[in-house]
């Protein structure tokens, strides 16, 4: 009886394939051949999964967002929001190897937005996706009055975006530069100016 192959976790394993080829060899490197190679497989059995370059790299840079998301929805959420905002937020800064790579590959990835307009579609799409869910965590502070006195949602939602997405660059492109627990620290004070300190609990002020 043949073997029957799953072909969702064939194509993941392409991409994890991809991935290693980018992060060896650059994204200017990629080709089908290099990651039938990697993944051990002809180019004909590659190109059963992936007609294209096109589609292997879309399909990867899609797993690798799926991957990210589905570790924040499975984090032992509580009813401290601050913990949470902090869990959240620590997955998508490369505080170790699995993260690192995943920054390094995405940056790499993101390098080619002005070149490529389908890249660029679901960078923005991952892009608003981010922006959505920073939003969502400030406007639960707000209608928790667990934020301070006049925060404006719009604006901190973009300042802590930036934040994440600067320290990400920072760490990966000079990472001698700044460290996991420096990138905590930032993370930490910057929540200091959104949430209500407990003195302005006690007052009600």
């Amino acid at each position: 009886m043949p073997k029957i192959v799953d072909h969702q976790i064939r194509k993941e394993q392409l991409a994890e394939a991809a991935w290693k080829v980018i992060r060896r060899e650059g994204l200017d490197k990629l080709s089908v051949r290099r990651v039938a190679d990697e993944a051990g497989l002809s180019l004909g059995s590659l190109r059963h999964y992936f007609e294209t370059q096109a589609e292997l790299l879309t399909f990867s840079m899609r797993l690798l967002s799926k991957r990210v998301n589905e570790r924040i929805r499975k984090l032992s959420y509580t009813v401290d929001m601050r913990r949470n905002m902090e869990m959240v937020i620590a997955e998508l800064l490369p505080l170790d190897e699995e993260r690192t790579a995943e920054a390094e590959l995405w940056l790499s990835y993101v390098g080619k937005t002005i070149s490529d307009p389908a890249i660029r579609e679901l960078s923005l799409e991952v892009h608003d996706e981010l922006y959505a869910g920073f939003r969502q965590m400030l406007d639960t502070l707000i209608n928790l009055n667990l934020a301070k006195d006049g925060i404006d949602p719009g604006e901190e939602t973009k300042l802590l975006h930036a934040l994440v997405d600067g320290l990400v660059v920072h760490r990966v492109m000079v990472p001698e530069r700044i460290d996991t627990g420096e990138m905590e620290r930032m993370v930490s004070r910057h929540l200091d100016r959104i949430f209500r300190s407990s003195s302005q609990d006690k007052s009600g002020n």
